[in-house]
């Protein structure tokens, strides 16, 4: 039961809390020790809150998830976690998570908790309603950033950084519906709603919208950030977010991957060393230059 747990905790969506460190890498505060402690015990309070919000999901998704290819084998729709158990995991992790959140930062607390609300919110109501659906998903995405805000005293982190993870944010939601649309159309009848309401072609377009925008933005911050060097050396990152959007592109239409875009970031081998290679020039610049 542990073992199903754990599992339904889904510790591989937690890469998507990285987020959390945004503010702190791109505000130069890496070097801080207070500020980097409060950061990774931000992350791991949020990914507590996060592996709560799942198990919410999966009690109330159990029976379509029951009806679905891939996900009938989680633990709570296979049987392998109870569903007491679920329920009194779930609560136990808010139970622990949300109080020291609270103390580590009151901002960071409202952030966490309302994380929570907004996506029992979107499990309930909000997933059904064309278009609203991609948008709150992302914006899942940007409470991240804004938690990471509230565990540091900011200083000059730039606005432009919250309309870039905004994009990025739709792109792989968007990518995500796409995918769902696929599969459900090749395999069975859809098990979610608001894909009814879409069609390839209108995602298809929608991810070239986004895409095109989510390049102009980073360009944008690359140059009008206000702690960015003079020279504008910044802009020698562009290729790397260029490229990266294009992978995602590429493996979302032409692979047919999107479904679980976490899986992308832990399995694309060119997906990951572009974005190693983006890290690594991010930390250069904003560091050692």
């Amino acid at each position: 039961m542990l073992k199903a747990f754990l599992k339904a905790m889904r510790p591989k969506q937690w890469i998507k809390n990285g987020l959390i460190f945004a503010a702190i890498v791109f505000d130069r505060q890496i070097t801080n020790p207070d500020a980097l402690f409060r950061t990774v015990a931000g992350a791991v309070l949020f990914s507590l809150v996060a592996s709560a919000v799942y198990l919410v999901n999966d009690l109330s998704d159990i029976e379509s998830d029951r009806n679905h290819s891939s996900k009938r084998h989680r633990p709570i729709a296979s049987g392998a976690l109870p569903v007491p158990a679920a329920r009194v995991g779930a609560v136990l992790l808010l139970a622990v998570s949300l109080p020291l959140a609270y103390l580590l930062s009151p901002g960071f607390f409202l952030l966490t908790a309302g994380y929570f609300i907004l996506n029992i919110s979107y499990s309930l109501w909000l997933k059904h309603i064309t278009i609203l659906d991609v948008l709150f998903l992302a914006s899942f995405y940007v409470i991240r950033v804004v938690a990471g805000v509230t565990l540091i005293s900011v200083e000059r982190f730039s606005p432009w950084l919250y309309i870039a993870t905004t994009f990025v944010a739709l792109l792989m939601g968007i990518g995500k519906r796409r995918a769902e649309l696929l599969k459900t159309g090749a395999q069975e009848g859809s098990t979610r709603k608001v894909l009814d309401s879409y069609t390839m072609a209108y995602l298809d377009n929608l991810l070239l919208i986004v895409l095109t925008i989510t390049i102009i933005t980073y360009s944008l911050y690359t140059f009008s950030a206000p702690n960015l060097p003079e020279n504008h050396i910044t802009m020698l990152t562009i290729p790397f977010v260029i490229y990266g959007v294009f992978r995602y592109l590429y493996l979302v239409q032409v692979e047919e991957r999107g479904e679980a875009p976490e899986e992308i970031v832990l399995s694309d081998r060119p997906f990951q060393i572009n974005l190693l290679l983006w890290g690594a020039s991010i930390l250069l610049i904003f560091y050692l230059y």
